[in-house]
């Protein structure tokens, strides 16, 4: 006696999963009990489950924190590795269009207070290929580390602000009467400075040695003393900026991390704004 297949004669329904309508599975989630195909299942403690009771299951688990209350992830850095994209793309783009693009990104005090958005774009910006190179690598080694430390949203505000608190010191300490007034300042090395500061303060919370970062500081610093062209102003504002926000973001409580985190970051700004403002008040 001959045997009909059922998927022939329609008799009854062939299981398909319903993410590849097209893959017949015969494999069923054990939480939901719908079809999964072999792209489609999870090893789970009992059984197989799909990839959608997964994630749903991933998404009601509080999400871990590291020491310094930032959200614990896997992988790259990803602000890391984009403030590091930003700059090699600017440095391609100044290199194809030359000096009428980065003219407009630079920051110098003369141009700082109709332009304020040069505090920020100049950090993007680099004199030469050595000088991208070597912001870049200090950026990748120290970001790496600081960067799952924090979180992603701390790790990109000190960032910034650093960058930014470089600029403000480059103000700060020029004036309308010489040429520091209209003297670029280019370059990551504020925010790096900023980064410096925080790995340090970040040893020094989990009780580890800092010596050979607290030399490295020094070293850096010294030599926009020694060599032409560097500005040790930018070092040290980006130094001291992210250093007042990286104590803040280490050394808050853990219950009030966050609002701690915040209100520092805001405070900072309204700091750095206000500081520019005073002074462009006080040369007019």
């Amino acid at each position: 006696m001959s045997e009909q297949n059922p998927e022939q004669t329609g008799t009854a329904e062939v299981p398909v999963c319903p993410r590849h309508p097209g893959v017949v599975s015969y494999v069923r989630c054990q939480r939901c009990g719908r079809p999964a195909c072999a792209q489609c299942q999870r090893p789970a403690a009992v059984g197989i489950q799909c990839v959608d009771c997964v994630r749903e299951a991933q998404a009601r688990v509080p999400a871990t924190r590291t020491v310094f209350g930032g959200r614990a992830r896997h992988g790259r850095p990803v602000v890391t590795l984009t403030a590091i994209g930003i700059s090699v793309v600017f440095y391609l783009l100044v290199a194809v269009f030359g000096g009428s693009l980065q003219q407009y990104l630079v920051f110098a005090p003369v141009v700082g207070g109709v332009q304020p958005y040069r505090f920020l774009t100049t950090a993007f910006l680099h004199a030469g290929v050595l000088h991208l190179a070597l912001n870049m690598y200090a950026l990748w080694i120290v970001g790496s580390v600081v960067e799952p430390a924090l979180g992603r949203w701390r790790f990109a505000a000190l960032y910034l602000l650093s960058a930014v608190g470089g600029s403000v010191a480059v103000l700060l300490l020029a004036s309308p009467d010489n040429s520091s007034w209209f003297t670029a300042a280019v370059g990551a090395s504020g925010a790096v400075f900023g980064l410096f500061a925080t790995i340090f303060l970040v040893l020094r919370r989990l009780g580890r040695d800092a010596t050979q970062i607290l030399v490295l500081i020094a070293l850096n610093f010294g030599l926009g003393f020694v060599v032409p062209g560097i500005s040790w102003q930018a070092h040290l504002g980006g130094a001291v900026v992210g250093g007042m926000l990286a104590a803040a973001y280490v050394y808050a409580r853990p219950g009030r991390r966050t609002l701690v985190s915040v209100l520092a970051t805001a405070g900072m700004l309204a700091v750095l704004v206000a500081l520019s403002v005073v002074k462009y008040a006080a040369v007019r």
